[in-house]
């Protein structure tokens, strides 16, 4: 087990994973570097189940192609659970009004909903589960949930990230996730938080 794959394309992702899990020791790779063009359909009800459907079914064509048949395959599902609107996106937040809207016009819609809501009624987090499948004659899987909890602002403010990262404050920095340093986005986020997880567990194992 000298590679990881995980099941993403999206580079703003991988910057981070490889930010976290680099010092394991092994080749990181996305699904897109390593040739695999899946297209899988979520239909979990959980961002657990989500990230499982995935890292499954993209660990079922990594191990056919001999370069791979003994990677470790990871796959995430994530996003913004806003309690006023009841969880809402959840686990649509990708697809929320429309995969092709620009998160600008979800984040201006977000905050529109909540208008006159005060701030303790704001209160939101971002999910991150992230499955692992490890190849070997008694394959093994499991998956790690990382979590990060805030509020919504009343704009958008900040330009380091991307998604809902500007309407998502954090009370200890009192700025959105968009303003923080990419040292400090990683050290709290759902994701950094998952990842620092799955890391652990790897450790034992790769």
């Amino acid at each position: 087990m000298d590679k990881i794959i995980f099941a993403t394309g999206n580079e703003h992702k991988m910057i981070e994973i490889r930010a976290i899990l680099s010092d394991l020791g092994v080749e990181i790779l996305s699904q897109k570097e390593a040739g695999i063009k899946a297209d899988v359909i979520e239909d979990g009800m959980t961002f657990e189940e989500n990230a499982m459907i995935k890292a499954t079914e993209i660990a079922k064509i990594a191990h056919e192609m001999p370069e791979y048949a003994h990677a470790v395959v990871l796959a995430d599902d994530s996003g913004l659970e806003i309690d006023y609107l009841g969880g809402e996106p959840g686990i649509y937040s990708a697809r929320y009004m429309g995969e092709d809207t620009s998160y600008r016009i979800k984040n201006a819609n977000l905050i529109g909903r909540l208008d006159g809501v005060p701030k303790e009624e704001r209160t939101a987090r971002f999910v991150c589960a992230i499955a692992a499948v490890i190849p070997g004659d008694e394959p093994e899987e499991f998956v790690v949930r990382g979590i990060i909890e805030g509020y919504i602002g009343w704009e958008e403010k900040g330009t380091n990230g991307f998604g809902y990262d500007p309407i998502f404050y954090v009370e200890e920095y009192g700025c959105s996730t968009a303003e923080l340093d990419s040292v400090t986005k990683n050290q709290i986020s759902h994701r950094g938080n998952a990842l620092r997880m799955m890391k652990e567990r790897l450790d034992g194992i790769l």
